[in-house]
C-alpha cells in the first residue's frame, strides 16, 4: 500500500482507504458478519482510512467501524460526515448546537473522545455562506472534540467555496472517470492551498467495474433502484449521475483499452489516482474479496499518457454532454 498526506491534516493515509456507505443503507442486503470481515481484510492489506457517516443505516456503518477500532491494534483513521439527519435538510438547521448533537452521537458509536475528521455532509448550498457555522466546528475543535474538519460536496462550486475558509481542511468530492470537471479549476486551487481531496464514487455506483448490463436488476431498497432520477437524494449520487444505459456504452467502449493485467474496477482506481492533487479513493465494498481488488491497484503501474488520453475523449463522446456542467 502506498500513503499520501491528507493535506494539512498531519494525516498520511493509504491511497487506496473504504467507503462505508454500502454496509449501512441503500445498497441491498449487506451482512455484519461479512461486513467486519471486508474491514479487517483491509486493515491486513494496509488500509487505514474509512470513510462512513451518521446517516448510513443510522450509524450502522459507525458502529461496525467503532468495533474495528477496537478489535485492531493498528493506527486507524476514520472521517465521519455530519449533517443529512436534520429535517427539513436546509441550511437554517444547520445551527451549532445541532452539529454538537450529532459530533457527541458520533463519538460514542466510534468508541472515541475526538474524531480524526468531522465533515458538513453535503449540506445546502446557502450554509457555505454561513460562517458562523465554520466558526462553530472551529470551536468543536478547540474543544477537543475533532481534531480536524472539512466538508463533502455535491459540486465543483461548493467545493470552491468551502476551501476558503481556513479550518476546512479537506473536500470530499465526486470524482471518477464520468465525472472529470473537479480536475480542471478545483484540484489547481487545491493544491494551492494544500486541501487533502478524497475521490468519492469512484466506480461510479458499480457502473464501472464492468460487471452490469441491461440486465441487471437492483433490490428495492438500494439506490440504484429508486434515485435514478434523484428522487430521494442528489442525482449525482446514484452512477455519478449518468443515464443507466449510455453509462454501460461508456463502460463498453472503456472495455477496449483495458490495460492487460487489468480489472474494470482497478483500471478506474488507477485512472484517478494519476492526479496528484488526490490524496485517495474511497471505494466501497462488502467483501474481502471486493477489498482486495481494490487494494492491489495501489501496487499497480501508472497509466500511459495515450490511455489517459483515450479516456478523456470517451468521457468527451459518451458522458460530458449530459454531466460536466450540472455538478
Amino acid at each position: 500500500m502506498n500513503y499520501r498526506l491528507l493535506g494539512k491534516t498531519g494525516m498520511k493515509v493509504s491511497e487506496v482507504s473504504f467507503g462505508t456507505w454500502a454496509m449501512g443503507s441503500a445498497w441491498g442486503k449487506v451482512d455484519d458478519k461479512e461486513s467486519m470481515a471486508a474491514l479487517n481484510k483491509a486493515v491486513d492489506l494496509g488500509v487505514n482510512f474509512f470513510d462512513t457517516a451518521d446517516v448510513y443505516g443510522d450509524g450502522h456503518s459507525e458502529r461496525l467501524l467503532g468495533q474495528l477500532l477496537k478489535d485492531r491494534s493498528e493506527k486507524i483513521y476514520v472521517a465521519t460526515k455530519a449533517g443529512r439527519k436534520l429535517q427539513p435538510h436546509t441550511a437554517e438547521k444547520y445551527t451549532p448546537l445541532a452539529i454538537r448533537r450529532f459530533v457527541e452521537d458520533s463519538l460514542k458509536r466510534l468508541r472515541v473522545d475526538a474524531l480524526d475528521l468531522l465533515q458538513l455532509h453535503c449540506p445546502p448550498r446557502e450554509t457555505y455562506y454561513m460562517p458562523e457555522l465554520f466558526a462553530s466546528l472551529d470551536d468543536l475543535a478547540k474543544a477537543g472534540k475533532l481534531k480536524n474538519y472539512g466538508v463533502s460536496v455535491e459540486k465543483v462550486e461548493e467545493a470552491l467555496k468551502a476551501i476558503e475558509y481556513p479550518g476546512v481542511k479537506t473536500v470530499q468530492i465526486i470524482f471518477n472517470m464520468f465525472r472529470q470537471r473537479p480536475a480542471e479549476l478545483f484540484f489547481r486551487e487545491a493544491r494551492a492551498r494544500w486541501i487533502g481531496v478524497l475521490a468519492r464514487v469512484p466506480l461510479a455506483s458499480g457502473l464501472l467495474t464492468g460487471k452490469m448490463t441491461r440486465s441487471t436488476r437492483f433490490q428495492t431498497d438500494d439506490h440504484r433502484n429508486f434515485n435514478r432520477k434523484g428522487q430521494a437524494f442528489d442525482r449525482g449520487e446514484t452512477f455519478s449521475g449518468v443515464d443507466f444505459a449510455k453509462g454501460l456504452q461508456a463502460v463498453e467502449a472503456l472495455r477496449k483499452i483495458l490495460p492487460r493485467g487489468m480489472t474494470m474496477s482497478q483500471f478506474a482506481l488507477r485512472w484517478i489516482l494519476m492526479h496528484d492533487a488526490v490524496t485517495c479513493v474511497i471505494p466501497g465494498a462488502k467483501t474481502p474479496t471486493q477489498v482486495e481488488e481494490n487494494a492491489k491497484t495501489a501496487t499497480m503501474p501508472r497509466l500511459p499518457r495515450g490511455v489517459m488520453r483515450q479516456v478523456e475523449e470517451i468521457y468527451d463522446n459518451y458522458i460530458r454532454e449530459d454531466v460536466h456542467a450540472r455538478w
